[in-house]
């Protein structure tokens, strides 16, 4: 076992934070913006309208909170690219996209009336438009008021136009995914240092959240779980006001943000002395992580990679007694509520079939409920020689005495 004293404050005090540059210039977001009008011309479409506030940073570079109010990125096939947000958005959008058209709507107008208004004027009325209408931040309702405006277009979905694109990262995106590792080693260390006998679950999301701000990250995408494993299955909860006690096993799961990336990692940790079969579920889950990782090489599927990790944790049971609907998924871009960019994303699932590319990267998650339930999970990168793990705490069964 490994008794974890003072080694998250050395680490804390060793890192500098460099100082903050663009995720992309503009090179890098014209780049994108061409690779994605490729796409629209192969499928005949005349423009692309975008929600997910993943998708719009990824092509323009628009980073704040206002996205809880309706907003829309509409590319057409040529010429400029415009935004349509709330009318008290226009000083950010000035400030950070004077480049695109801003078309904006008052509280309590019709953003379908601002988007069909944009549409019209950049595609014909029977044209063939995408709609990134499965983001979680496109109302139906709204979709269907476009519609209804523009009864003569043929509609498609967007979902999965710029998906591929941004599933392999450019080097600039590595780099932010890396320092994004650092600083989320740093909060999980400081995280796990934080547990002892009478401390409450809220004490240490606070100095978890204290700890990635100053090494200068942004706030993340998703909040820190962090919960006894009593309650381990209860997989999207977080902190509560209850203190820890001698005895208990803790699950910690987190990412800082640099830059909107994110690098996800979990540890199961005890406080005092693990309990019996502790030693045999963090060998199984650290086995399964090692697989996984291993398989994780450019030319494999996504099934293969299950496959790997799957036979790692069973030791020999039935494929059918393995819980867990996947082994990891695609990390990057992400924005509140989520980490992952959206409701949707690729998972390392049973025969999954996508093949895995240098430039990817993965939240691998190893996750084992025998004997008892242990968690441990890294953010991984593909590259041409196989996977690198960016997040590195230490990866032992962990007890805080």
């Amino acid at each position: 076992m490994l008794i974890l004293r003072e080694r998250h404050a050395a680490l804390v005090t060793a890192y500098a934070p460099s100082p903050a540059e663009s995720s992309a210039d503009g090179c890098a977001y014209s780049q994108r913006i061409r690779a994605l009008r490729q796409r629209m011309r192969a499928e005949g479409l005349t423009a692309v309208a975008l929600t997910s506030p993943e998708n719009i940073y990824y092509l323009t570079g628009l980073d704040h909170l206002g996205y809880f109010g309706f907003t829309l990125l509409m590319l057409p096939e040529s010429g400029p690219l415009t935004l349509v947000t709330r009318d008290m958005e226009r000083p950010t959008i000035r400030a950070q996209t004077p480049w695109c058209h801003h078309v904006t709507f008052g509280d309590g107008e019709s953003p379908a009336a601002a988007v069909a208004t944009v549409l019209g004027n950049v595609a014909d009325g029977d044209a063939a438009v995408a709609l990134d209408e499965e983001s979680m931040f496109f109302p139906p309702a709204i979709a269907d008021a476009i519609r209804t405006r523009l009864p003569r277009m043929r509609w498609t979905s967007a979902s999965a136009l710029l998906a591929a694109q941004r599933a392999v990262k450019s080097a600039v995106e590595i780099d932010c995914v890396r320092r994004c590792a650092v600083i989320s080693d740093l909060a999980i260390s400081t995280g796990i240092g934080m547990l002892r006998p009478g401390v409450a679950a809220r004490e240490v999301a606070a100095e978890v959240y204290r700890t990635m701000i100053a090494a200068g990250g942004q706030p993340p995408g998703f909040p820190p779980l962090i919960r006894p494993t009593t309650v381990l299955d209860q997989e999207h909860v977080s902190w509560n006001d209850d203190t820890f006690s001698a005895g208990q096993g803790v699950f910690v799961e987190l990412s800082a943000s640099v830059h909107r990336y994110h690098a996800p990692q979990s540890r199961t940790v005890y406080i005092g002395e693990a309990p019996a079969g502790a030693n045999e579920a963090a060998e199984a889950a650290l086995a399964g992580l090692v697989a996984a990782r291993d398989a994780l090489e450019p030319g494999a599927r996504t099934g293969q990679v299950y496959a790997a990790w799957q036979r790692a944790v069973s030791d020999g049971a039935s494929p059918d007694e393995s819980p867990r609907h996947h082994c990891g998924y695609l990390v990057g871009i992400g924005f509140p509520p989520s980490w992952v960019g959206g409701g949707e994303v690729l998972g390392i699932r049973p025969r999954g079939d996508v093949a895995i590319q240098p430039g990817m990267t993965f939240h691998l998650m190893s996750w084992v409920t025998r004997p008892v339930g242990h968690v441990i999970s890294d953010t991984a990168l593909v590259t041409e020689a196989g996977a690198e793990l960016l997040t590195t705490t230490p990866r032992e069964l962990t007890t805080i005495r």
